[in-house]
């Protein structure tokens, strides 16, 4: 049997215990964002008993609350997991590797949009001597490399093996590139030897962002420029008919997911902090309009079911959640902000 919306809905709001008819509609509106009409309601009741899928407890009084039957949790099963098949063709299951995905998302249009605005700010030159903090797969370094010409060098840093390892094949034929294993926090580098610093989404996972930042200015020479970019993870917003689901996604991610989430409204302020003089902050609102693409970025069941397990929301409205994505016209954004920074002295 495929139930309605409606009918879905109810058996949903049921699956948490006996209810009545008003309170069944707050459950509804806490689940989908929405309340259904009385005619929309008192319509899937009525179906929904008369398929003997639900039934009242006239014993506990004259509200006549209403309860899931064998056969109802029996359905609702069944129903969720032919949501979850749909869903998981649509979604990504497992976590990538982190090589695959660095590298996925410096191919997508939206990554590209404020490297390009990251470049420009940099202001590299010829013979510029530029570090790449947190190279990664080493996807920014030819960039770098172009700019700074054969008469420069640009030195990239990661602390994960693998990293550096794809980075320096993915560099070999570039001969002003050097990469080397190294922790942002302590860079085996030397004073006042750097022209330029890059750093893209990289303090939004370390574990002392002020620390990075003062190795920053200590290896920039006199005159030296920083341009960071981070997300604002609070920022990110879906257009879901449960707009309070969508919002419990996102607290899940700041809270428990992503180290500094906050790290994008941050970042002005820390480099200050740091003795940077902070020239232009610009923000850069990603916009996503592909489900697929979305979830590549965003693990949306990955992080869905994590949400879940951790209490932000039930398994029936990541469910229902995660079902409205796969289905509806996607749209989702968040919004991230690059920062350009100096070091006061000569240029």
């Amino acid at each position: 049997m495929q139930t309605t919306d409606a009918q879905m809905l109810v058996l949903c709001t049921l699956a948490r215990g006996p209810l009545h008819g008003y309170a069944i509609n707050t459950a509804i509106q806490e689940l989908s964002g929405e309340r259904l009409g009385r005619g929309s309601l008192s319509g899937a009741l009525a179906r929904l008993e008369a398929k003997n899928l639900i039934e009242p407890l006239d014993e506990l009084g004259r509200q006549r609350p209403l309860r899931l039957t064998a056969a109802g949790r029996e359905v609702l099963e069944r129903e969720l997991q032919s949501t979850a098949r749909i869903t998981q063709r649509m979604f990504e299951a497992a976590v990538p590797d982190r090589i695959g995905y660095q590298e996925r998302l410096a191919a997508m249009d939206l990554t590209r949009s404020h490297k390009r605005i990251m470049l420009d700010a940099l202001a590299l030159g010829p013979g510029h001597c530029a570090i790449d903090l947190g190279c990664g797969p080493g996807t920014d370094l030819a960039a770098l490399a172009a700019a700074v010409t054969s008469s420069g060098s640009v030195l990239g840093v990661d602390n994960d093996p693998a990293m550096v390892e794809r980075a320096r094949a993915r560099s070999t034929d570039l001969a002003s590139v050097e990469v080397r294993q190294a922790d942002v926090h302590d860079l085996p580098v030397a004073d006042a030897s750097r022209d330029r610093a890059w750093t893209d989404r990289v303090l939004q996972h370390v574990q002392d962002p002020h620390r990075v930042l003062a190795e920053a200015r200590r290896v920039l020479r006199p005159g030296g420029r920083l341009v960071i970019a981070e997300p604002d993870w609070e920022s990110l917003v879906f257009d879901h008919a449960d707009a309070e689901t969508s919002r419990a996604y996102t607290r899940h991610l700041v809270d428990r997911v992503v180290r500094n989430a906050l790290i994008g409204r941050q970042s002005a302020r820390l480099a200050a902090q740091a003795g940077f003089e902070v020239s232009a902050v610009v923000p850069v609102t990603h916009v996503l309009r592909q489900a697929q693409e979305a979830d590549q970025i965003l693990g949306l069941q990955r992080n869905a079911q994590r949400a879940a397990e951790a209490g932000y929301f039930s398994a029936q409205a990541a469910q229902l959640w995660l079902d409205g994505l796969a289905r509806e016209p996607f749209f989702a954004a968040v919004t991230s902000y690059v920062v350009v920074a100096e070091l006061p002295g000569w240029r």
